[in-house]
């Protein structure tokens, strides 16, 4: 069985949220996006603590996806330096993994 993970990535526009989130699905390389609005992430850029409003996309897929994805936000993403960060799902329901997997065959 495939393994699924998490997939995380932010961005300060609701409509590239949204592109990335659609596509990522249109592709196939994963089941689900979802997006979070509205966060506030506090960061240290060139030197200055900064606090913006950003959405948070949680991209459900599964591990031999993640080069894929990692490859589309790196070309799609407007940031110097995008977030991607995965994380491994160490359980989940049975008919919801099963139906991630038809999702990004």
């Amino acid at each position: 069985m495939r393994e699924p993970v998490f997939a995380m990535t932010t961005t300060n526009r609701a409509d590239e949220a949204r592109s990335i989130a659609e596509l990522v699905v249109k592709e196939g390389l994963a089941a689900c996006v979802q997006i979070v609005p509205k966060i506030e992430s506090i960061y240290e850029w060139d030197g200055k603590i900064h606090a913006d409003q950003e959405h948070l996309l949680l991209i459900k897929t599964f591990e031999d996806r993640i080069g894929a994805i990692k490859k589309m936000i790196e070309e799609k993403h407007s940031y110097e330096v995008p977030e991607f960060l995965v994380v491994p799902v160490i359980d989940g329901a049975k008919d919801y993994l099963k139906w991630m997997e038809e999702g990004t065959k």
